[in-house]
């Protein structure tokens, strides 16, 4: 119930202001860390976070009420780090996972990166995985989304999701173990 309240008052201009920074406050750092997790520059993720809450913005009229707030706007803000990517790749006439392997490997000089080298090598296995099982991999492995919410996220079957995690994890530990 409260959060149909909260929708209302993002709908009636009196009131849209003030509940807009309330849904910034609360969703802007896991958006970020969704974002950051995708495409993994600094630069990028906040161009992508600005582009997804302005679509939220923009369409939230449209809002159902189907599934909860946080799954469309995750939704939203996958598909626009993924039309991010390939449209980047695109324009460097290349394909989206070779701009993956790229961007990884120039993650040492991002100084908003702290990781270390298994970090690394760990995100080089990641590029080298199919884009589904890339974002169920990460939405699972470092946001630890349940399986539930990835599915009303990604409209994709439970069964489905953890069969494309449990590959990813297999194609990543054969990855980390023989490179």
């Amino acid at each position: 119930m409260e959060e149909k309240y909260f929708i209302q008052e993002l709908l009636t201009p009196r009131t849209q202001n003030e509940a807009f920074q309330k849904l910034l406050q609360e969703y802007q750092k896991p958006l970020y860390n969704h974002i950051r997790n995708i495409v993994l520059n600094h630069d990028d993720t906040d161009d992508v976070l600005q582009n997804t809450f302005v679509k939220v913005f923009q369409n939230l009229k449209n809002f159902k009420g189907d599934s909860k707030l946080f799954s469309w706007m995750y939704r939203i803000a996958t598909n626009e780090a993924i039309t991010f990517i390939n449209q980047k790749a695109k324009r460097n006439g290349t394909t989206s996972e070779a701009l993956q392997s790229k961007i990884v490997d120039n993650l040492k000089a991002d100084s908003f990166f702290d990781g270390n080298e298994i970090q690394i090598k760990l995100q080089k296995a990641i590029a080298q995985l199919p884009e589904k099982q890339q974002l169920v991999f990460k939405m699972k492995y470092f946001e630890e989304i349940k399986y539930e919410d990835l599915s009303e996220i990604l409209g994709t079957s439970v069964g489905a999701l953890k069969a494309s995690y449990h590959h990813a994890v297999k194609k990543i530990e054969l990855y980390m173990t023989s490179n």
